[in-house]
C-alpha cells in the first residue's frame, strides 16, 4: 500500500447517513484519481453494509470490487469499479454477480460515455450496468486538495438531475455528473 487516506464525513443529506470516518487505503498501482472516485462513490451509494475494498468471500469471482454491499448470505448485491474497467470485466462481472446492481465511476463524462459506446459495441447485456462521470474538472480540484486526513460535509446528492453537493476540506462543490444506463 503506498498511501492511506482519512475522511472525517458528515452528511446533511437526510436520505444518506454516513459514518464518522472512511479510511481509504491506495495501493501501488493507483492514482490519487483512483481514491477520489471510491470517495465519491461511497458519498453517493452510502447504505449499510457497504464496503471498500471489502471481502466478497467467494473464490468463484475472480474480482476484487472497489466498493461492494453485501446481503446477509455474502452475496454482493452493489457492485461499484472506479476508474478503468474493461468491458471484458464488465460482462464476467455480470454473470459471476448476478443479482448485484454494477455501477461504474469514471473520470469524465467522455469516458462514461466512450464506456457505454463499448458495451454497445460489444452487445454487452442491456439494462444490468449503470455509469456516472464526474466534472472532470471538479475531480482534479478535489484530487488537488487530498491530505493525509481530510474533512468531507456532504450536503445533497440526486439523479434527478444528476448532482453532487459538498464541501471538501473547506471548498464547496456544487458538480453535476453524467448517469447513463446501458
Amino acid at each position: 500500500m503506498s498511501g492511506k487516506y482519512i475522511f472525517d464525513l458528515r452528511s446533511e443529506d437526510r436520505r444518506r447517513a454516513l459514518p464518522s470516518k472512511l479510511i481509504i487505503g491506495q495501493k501501488e498501482n493507483e492514482s490519487l484519481r483512483h481514491v477520489t472516485l471510491k470517495l465519491l462513490a461511497f458519498l453517493i451509494f452510502s447504505r449499510d453494509r457497504l464496503q471498500v475494498e471489502g471481502n466478497i468471500h467467494n473464490d468463484n469471482i475472480p474480482f476484487e470490487p472497489d466498493l461492494v454491499q453485501l446481503d446477509y448470505t455474502l452475496q454482493p448485491v452493489l457492485w461499484i469499479e472506479c476508474g478503468d474497467c474493461g468491458v471484458s470485466k464488465l460482462h464476467k462481472l455480470a454473470v459471476k454477480v448476478p443479482e448485484a446492481e454494477i455501477w461504474v465511476m469514471k473520470a469524465s463524462p467522455l469516458e462514461a460515455q466512450n464506456l457505454v459506446a463499448a458495451m454497445a459495441k460489444e452487445e454487452l447485456r442491456r439494462n444490468r450496468y449503470q455509469v456516472i462521470g464526474f466534472d472532470p474538472e471538479m475531480l482534479r480540484e478535489i484530487c488537488g486538495l487530498i491530505q493525509a486526513r481530510n474533512q468531507v460535509l456532504l450536503v445533497h446528492v440526486d439523479f434527478e438531475p444528476p448532482g453532487l453537493q459538498l464541501d471538501f476540506n473547506g471548498l464547496w462543490f456544487d458538480a453535476p455528473f453524467v448517469h447513463l444506463k446501458h
